[in-house]
């Protein structure tokens, strides 16, 4: 995992936080000073945050867990689409309409209504089955599928409570806060200067309104899952293939005993059939 620099984090403007009549009293410990009644985030205490909150979903990860990215505010739904594309993993989901209540508190009801969508969108590529049914019908499917994908496209084919979540703004998201409280879900979270840092398990204290801000941070988090992924990936191809030695090994040292007591029983036999013949005699 690459480390990253206080010049980067500077550069994107994780440094500004609100002003100070909006900042929360529970956020003073990074706040390195007051300038122009705004509150600037000490980014060393934002490169700590980070590293740390990188470390735990790289970790995650490699053991093939699940995380759900959370940016439902217009600057991060662009970024987090495109981040959770761009790894390309089955374990990595997102949520940029608006948090799906009940995703931990209630997850075996919620993924009905995956179920659900799932149903609209093989029934809609089947022409056989749209055949059986008038316009009027398969048009509202349409809708209907519209309706769910909007909602829960992200997460739509999860099909295990996740096991983490990576928040864009824990004060805006403060339903997915409380529900990974509720459920004990680890969460990953960028916190500004007016959210409580102290809810949150891996704070990453930064500006959460800027582009660039919140396009280093997920772009870091997310390399941090692909090399996680990866490490998990060649961990199992190691221990798959020192099982399938250990097999080798096994069968081959059964094989021994089988013809170690072949040779042993066919002595015997040969020792029986030479007493008789001299017996005989």
């Amino acid at each position: 995992m690459r480390e990253i620099t206080l010049e980067e984090l500077l550069e994107a403007g994780c440094h500004f936080g609100h002003q100070v009549t909006r900042s929360s009293p529970k956020a003073r410990d990074f706040i390195f000073e007051e300038r122009d009644n705004i509150h600037i985030i000490d980014l060393a205490k934002t490169k700590e945050g980070l590293e740390e909150a990188a470390a735990f979903v790289k970790d995650l990860a490699a053991k093939n867990g699940v995380m759900v990215v959370v940016g439902t505010k217009r600057q991060a739904q662009g970024i987090v689409q495109e981040e959770v594309a761009r790894a390309n993993d089955a374990n990595l989901f997102y949520i940029t309409n608006r948090w799906v209540g009940g995703l931990l508190t209630n997850f075996q009801e919620v993924s009905k209504n995956f179920k659900k969508y799932a149903d609209y969108v093989t029934d809609l590529q089947d022409d056989e089955v749209k055949a059986r049914y008038t316009k009027k019908e398969v048009g509202g499917w349409e809708k209907e599928k519209n309706k769910l994908e909007n909602l829960y496209g992200g997460v739509a084919k999860i099909t295990k409570k996740p096991e983490a979540l990576f928040i864009i703004d824990s004060h805006l998201e403060n339903l997915a806060v409380r529900e990974a409280i509720a459920t004990h879900v680890p969460s990953v979270a960028i916190v500004d200067t007016n959210a409580d840092p102290a809810i949150i398990d891996y704070p990453i204290p930064a500006n959460d309104d800027a582009v660039g801000s919140i396009k280093l941070i997920v772009s870091f988090i997310i390399d941090a899952w692909i090399e996680g992924r990866k490490e998990g990936v060649k961990a199992k191809e190691i221990a798959d293939k020192k099982a399938a030695e250990d097999t080798e090994k096994a069968k081959s040292a059964a094989a021994k005993i089988l013809v170690d007591k072949a040779k042993k029983d066919l002595k015997e036999k040969n020792k029986v059939e030479k007493k008789v013949k001299k017996d005989k005699k």
